[in-house]
């Protein structure tokens, strides 16, 4: 008896089973780790923290950052749509192509709290994004994870409480609280 093989799929072939109507936005599934995965469903208490992520990082960086919320960055063998990305340039830049990387991902987890912590550092680790941050949800706080390492993970990692606040690397001036970013 044979073992289970898995079908890894690459970026491009994913993106074409998208083009051509296979999936749809209403089947909220990502690409990680060669994987097609499925979203979970939002509950209203993470859909108010995406937004308050949204507006908190809007307010500290500006217009001089794109912020994207939920869409895809196209990375090696992943096409994850994190909660917000911060990326250089502006909304315009991204019309042919998604973002290849980003200054700073932002994962909103309740019931998807042991992925974020597991699959999603890899997957940005690997993509050199020098910042990547958990709210999470259940704990109330945020765990904040930097220098990404050659083996696909963070080396620094920080959990902050709803009194502290952080300084994010792609504007050390700019201190968000963390109350701000929790429901």
């Amino acid at each position: 008896m044979s073992a289970v093989q898995l079908k890894r799929w690459s970026r491009e072939s994913y993106d074409k089973m998208i083009e051509a109507g296979i999936f749809t936005p209403e089947d909220r599934v990502e690409l990680v780790e060669g994987e097609i995965v499925e979203m979970s469903t939002q509950t209203p208490t993470h859909a108010t923290a995406v937004q308050l992520a949204a507006e908190a990082l809007r307010t500290a960086f500006g217009t001089a950052l794109s912020i994207r919320v939920q869409l895809p960055l196209a990375l090696d063998d992943s096409e994850p749509e994190p909660d917000v990305a911060i990326v250089a340039g502006s909304i315009r830049d991204y019309l042919r192509a998604h973002p290849t990387t980003a200054l700073l991902v932002v994962e909103i987890a309740d019931s998807t709290l042991d992925f974020d912590r597991r699959r999603k550092p890899r997957i940005y680790a690997r993509a050199v994004i020098p910042e990547y941050w958990i709210v999470n949800l259940p704990d109330r706080r945020v765990e904040v994870y930097r220098e990404p390492g050659p083996d696909g993970s963070y080396t620094r990692a920080r959990h902050l409480g709803a009194s502290d606040s952080i300084n994010p690397l792609a504007d050390p001036s700019a201190a968000i609280a963390v109350s701000s970013l929790l429901p």
